[in-house]
């Protein structure tokens, strides 16, 4: 499976300045139990965005996308091909959860079939937004909207499936 997570505004932001314009320690709970031990595929940038205790994420097969030939972290594994890596993923049977940046997702979102969304109830500027999901997508799972331990901030967690 290639699945997609992301937190996105209701305005579709899911980014700004390298990282997210919100904190939802509810979201974060979400992200780590839907990408369980599972393989994560990010941009560099993203990798770098994560805070340095973070990386690698643990207990998840840590995947960086990059055209720089030269760029390696510890606990990264490197990649430079994004569509040859998915494929691999699917000949092996393995369930891959993109997350992000922008530009990964985009490049990703015709190979994926399912996204894992949280969306945040603000309208928040950004210079990163989730991509659309077309007809071809179906909302398998809408959530309840939520309140957010800290701050009150209103959150709800929607599940996409790829038409088959």
């Amino acid at each position: 499976m290639i699945g997609m997570v992301w937190a996105r505004s209701t305005t579709g932001v899911i980014g700004a300045d390298g990282g997210m314009p919100w904190h939802v320690p509810e979201d974060l709970a979400h992200f780590k139990q839907v990408t369980g031990d599972a393989t994560v595929l990010m941009g560099r940038r993203t990798w770098e965005s994560l805070p340095e205790r973070f990386r690698p994420l643990p207990g998840r097969r840590n995947v960086v996308l990059t055209r720089d030939t030269t760029w390696s972290a510890a606990g990264a594994e490197v990649v430079h091909d994004l569509q040859a890596t998915l494929e691999g993923a699917e000949g092996a049977d393995e369930t891959v959860w993109v997350i992000g940046g922008g530009q990964v997702y985009g490049a990703a979102l015709d190979s994926a079939d399912h996204v894992s969304e949280t969306l945040i109830d603000v309208d928040v500027a950004g210079d990163t937004a989730a991509p659309e999901l077309g007809d071809d997508w179906i909302l398998v799972d809408d959530g309840p909207w939520q309140e957010s331990r800290d701050g009150g901030t209103r959150y709800r967690f929607l599940e996409w499936q790829r038409r088959a």
